[in-house]
Formats: C-alpha cells, structure tokens, sequence
C-alpha cells in the first residue's frame, strides 16, 4: 500500500496527536478538536484508506496492515513520535500501533472504543454483515440509518444531521467493508497487558454502540491505564461533549509531554 497517498488533515502546532476515526467516520469527525486546540497541539487526522479522500487500497487490510499505515504516517508527517487519538475503530487500530510501533506512540487515548468484534462469533458476523447492508443501502441510506445511534436522543438535530452528512460522504465500498472484516477479525483482550504506553480511556455516559462494559476493559487490562466518564455524550463523544473532551485530551497530552522535557 502506498501510504504517502493517504489523505492527512495537518493543522496546528505543537505536540503532534495522530487521530484515527472510527469505521463509520473520517477526519472531518476531529473538527471540534482541531478548532479549539489547534493553538497548542498538531493535529494529524487522517482519512482511513479507502475512506473520504483516501483512495482505496489495492486489497484487503488487516488490522496490522492498519496499524503499519498509520506509523508511516507519524514517520512521514511528525517530527517524533506522536500522541494517539483513536476513536473506536480508530481506538483498536491504536493500540495494535503502540503494540508494534511502540517507538512512535508518546501516548494513547482510546476514545468509544473496544477491544474488537472478534470476541464472539455472533459479534464478528454482525460486523461482516455491515458491508452487505451498504451494498444493498447505499451510503446515504445507510448513514441515515446508523448516524443517530452515534449521539443521545438529546443532542441537537445540527450536529446529527453533520454526523449523518459526514458517515455519508466518507464510507464506501471497499472501503469500508475491509474495516469491517479487519474488526471481525480482531480481539485484543490477551494483547492489552503488553501496552506500555500512557493510556487515557475516554467513554461518553450515553455510548449505546460500544459502550461502558468495552471501554472499561480497556481501562482494566492496559498497565495503569486512566479511564475518565464523559457526561452528556454518546458514542461520538469527541463531537457531541467537545468542551469537556478537548479539556481531557489537552490536559493528558501536556501532563505527558511533561515526562519528557
């Protein structure tokens, strides 16, 4: 895979935090980061190959195949190694990226995230069969579907409609059904002990599609990892509780930042 062709959104200065998206997303999820930290972080937010401006790989990825692509990237556009935001999907390609990289990971936070879809059978079909449902769909159908469960019922019908707009205009075929077998394939669980990268996990209180339950794993098999409840917010947590994420993030990465001066 050429990864100098993936599409990376580079803006601010400072710190350099790579940011992968989750399976339904692109780097257009990370603009309420990017506006407001911009002044003190640099953030690297790609575009998953075969997602948004991201041409589509030659075949399918696994997800070491992910994690490699995503440390050409700290290799290519960071002077160092970089924090790492991973949301979701995002989040399981991080810490398969500090696992074989660990030179390049500074720090982890695991936003909304799990430890994969492979940890059962019914799990992992379930992922699979999402590529068939955007094939049947379409991808506008199929964001108007899934979009609304990425937020609670109570968040304001302008940042639903750009969730939707934005899992509409990213996904496709196939795209998006490599990361989705790659997430089938995957459980972390035996994997989290041998993380030894400061790791701050991020759930919101509202998170119906991964959840507590994943994110608290997380939190409990990653050495001394911090896991910190986000109020008022659903599974996209970064884009509906912005404020006390960004307060979280910038907070984490000066703290760790610190451990190297």
């Amino acid at each position: 895979m050429n990864t100098e062709t993936i599409n990376v959104v580079d803006k601010g200065a400072g710190p350099a935090v790579l940011c992968l998206h989750g399976i339904g997303s692109s780097s257009a999820s990370f603009e309420p980061q990017i506006a407001e930290l911009a002044g003190e972080l640099r953030f690297l937010a790609w575009d998953a190959p075969g997602y948004a401006a991201s041409p589509d790989p030659e075949g399918p990825l696994d997800l070491d195949a992910y994690a490699d692509a995503a440390a050409a990237v700290i290799r290519d556009r960071a002077d160092g190694p970089a924090h790492v935001l991973g949301v979701s999907w995002g989040g399981v390609i991080a810490i398969r990226l500090a696992l074989r990289h660990p030179d390049l990971v500074r720090s982890l936070v695991l936003a909304d995230s799990s430890r994969g879809s492979g940890q059962s059978d019914e799990q992992a079909a379930a992922m699979r069969d999402r590529a068939a449902e955007l094939a049947r769909a379409g991808a506008a159908e199929f964001a108007a579907a899934r979009g609304p469960r990425l937020v609670t019922p109570e968040a304001p019908a302008e940042l639903v409609d750009h969730v939707v707009a934005s899992m509409r205009d990213a996904i496709r075929l196939p795209g998006y059904g490599y990361a989705a077998a790659s997430m089938a394939a995957t459980d972390l669980t035996a994997e989290l002990a041998g993380v030894r990268t400061p790791t701050l996990v991020l759930c919101g209180d509202g998170d119906t599609v991964t959840g507590f339950d994943e994110s608290q794993a997380l939190a409990g098999g990653i050495p001394d990892a911090v896991f910190v409840t986000v109020h008022g917010a659903g599974h996209a947590a970064n884009q509906e509780a912005p404020e006390a994420f960004n307060a979280w993030l910038s907070a984490f990465v000066q703290i760790i930042e610190r451990l190297y001066r």
